[in-house]
């Protein structure tokens, strides 16, 4: 058992792979808990498609695929604004033709005969190929978003809670779930260089959706996100070391676990608890504070 806890940490790649998505875990799970708030879920994981294009546009020209991923979120969140006032359509119909399109964008570059080897990883990721510099960017930019969330948790709960009331005083409702779109797109940016571009959604809201399930408290929400999250990719990274399969994919199965243990237990709660009170149409089943 010792020798199966011990022997990843003699391999340097595994060691900085353990460090990257304990970091991305608690930034993810953090800023997952507001996706689920504001019920933007499918805007963060448009923002991951959406960005695919600039990612294999770095590739192919030996770019940073940072500079291509960030340049891929701001062309798609121009194309959804733009096509959305031109569009007589829903605003989710809008969103979904762009990011479909520029998802297909980016297979068709990928499928060039240009293209470098191992491509498929901005697909997928690579956990283990995480280099000590991209491990800094993850820490700068992971600690960011943190302390972005820490100073407006008091303006982001008001409005998320009830957006009429958020209106009273500070930013406005509009501004604040700009501000949020913004760092969910950096955490986004950061999770898809270990991820890749189709599992890094799966971290930012599984963890956030089972922490939800066992908790209506906001506070204690987000620490469990985050316990879930670094949990689940240390768990993750283990079963593929030993288990010899992708990392990504093991990170996202163990999510999917950890998400259907939540609901397991929330519905024997639910079941072996019984209400005190019947709850009228117009009263808040939860109080997020």
């Amino acid at each position: 058992m010792i020798d199966w806890l011990v022997d990843p940490l003699t391999h340097g790649f595994t060691v900085r792979a353990l460090i990257e998505i304990a970091l991305l875990g608690v930034t993810s799970g953090a800023i997952g808990c507001w996706v689920v708030l504001y019920r933007i879920s499918y805007s963060a994981e448009s923002l991951a498609h959406g960005m695919f294009p600039g990612l294999v546009g770095a590739a192919l020209l030996g770019l940073p695929l940072m500079l291509g991923g960030a340049t891929g979120i701001i062309i798609a969140g121009l194309l959804i604004a733009v096509v959305g006032r031109l569009s007589a359509d829903a605003a989710d119909t809008a969103i979904a033709v762009v990011v479909t399109s520029l998802f297909g964008l980016g297979v068709l570059l990928a499928l060039s005969p240009d293209s470098p080897p191992g491509i498929q990883a901005l697909l997928f990721g690579d956990p283990l190929g995480i280099t000590e510099g991209q491990l800094l960017v993850t820490a700068l930019l992971g600690a960011t978003v943190l302390a972005a969330l820490w100073f407006g948790h008091d303006r982001l709960l008001a409005v998320g809670f009830d957006g009429d009331a958020g209106r009273a005083g500070g930013p406005s409702p509009g501004l604040i779930q700009g501000l949020l779109l913004i760092l969910v797109a950096v955490t986004v940016l950061v999770g898809v260089q270990g991820l890749g571009n189709l599992l890094v959604a799966a971290i930012l809201v599984g963890p956030a959706a089972a922490a939800r399930l066992l908790t209506d408290r906001m506070k204690p929400m987000i620490l469990l996100s985050a316990g879930i999250a670094v949990l689940s990719g240390v768990a993750g990274l283990y079963l593929s070391f030993h288990g010899r399969v992708a990392a990504g994919a093991a990170i996202v199965a163990c999510i999917l676990l950890a998400y259907l243990s939540a609901a397991f237990l929330a519905a024997a709660k639910t079941r072996l608890v019984r209400p005190t009170r019947k709850e009228t149409p117009d009263e808040p089943v939860t109080q997020l504070v």
